[in-house]
């Protein structure tokens, strides 16, 4: 019986964690808020142990705070945070690609084809189909740790994209940039889109850089701008 009722509040400590981090990574819970504990288990429908742990998880990857006595502070995303995402994603995802051409499959990547020529119906769909398109790249490479690691960090960049107002309007016109790493895939020229791939990366850094650098100055005279 005890274990049957382990097993039943690790499965609720999973959904919980599932729904509480997808709100936390679109945003629905925005970077610099105070969640309540019991107000988040009533609207999830969950005792407090499996919003519990699923909270202490979450603080564990970076998402939230506990605040004694305060509440559940949602982090902040800084200008530094940015930087390490970006820089991770410039590093890896031209080498991962150049891994995993000779998996890719020319249905797949003919099918993203048509979606980024297509107006997406929302800002949101942008979000998920650009994903997509770079985590299929990823996943191509058939290397685990890396692609836990992708994972993770495309996590905190979507995030950062949608807590980025530069950001939602770049995704509409990366669309264009996406096509060219597509065409030059489908034509066989990898390392020429593992080069877009890069500058794309860049373009992505410059639209969030643009938009939290707005809004969190850097006080000192020292800005990111100078070593750009």
């Amino acid at each position: 019986m005890e274990w049957k009722m382990a097993r039943k509040n690790d499965g609720l400590t999973k959904q919980a964690y599932e729904i509480i981090k997808k709100r936390l990574i679109t945003c629905e819970y925005p970077p610099n808020t105070i969640l309540n504990e019991a107000r988040l288990s009533a609207e999830l429908g969950y005792s407090r142990t499996p919003t519990r742990e699923a909270i202490i998880q979450l603080e564990k990857e970076g998402f939230l705070q506990v605040l004694p006595k305060k509440g559940i502070y949602v982090t902040a995303i800084t200008i530094n945070d940015v930087l390490q995402i970006f820089q991770v994603r410039k590093e890896i995802e031209p080498v991962v690609m150049l891994m995993g051409k000779d998996n890719l499959d020319q249905k797949v990547l003919l099918d993203f084809k048509e979606r980024f020529s297509k107006d997406v119906e929302n800002v949101m769909e942008g979000y998920r189909l650009d994903t997509a398109m770079h985590m299929y790249l990823i996943e191509s490479c058939g290397n685990s740790f890396i692609i836990k690691m992708m994972h993770e960090v495309f996590d905190k960049n979507t995030r950062v994209i949608i807590a980025s107002k530069e950001n939602q309007l770049h995704v509409k016109d990366s669309r264009a940039e996406h096509l060219e790493i597509i065409n030059l895939l489908l034509e066989g020229k990898c390392q020429d889109a593992a080069q877009k791939m890069s500058e794309h990366v860049d373009h992505c850094k410059l639209a969030a850089l643009d938009s939290f650098y707005s809004v969190s100055p850097v006080t000192n005279t020292q800005t990111y701008k100078q070593y750009l």
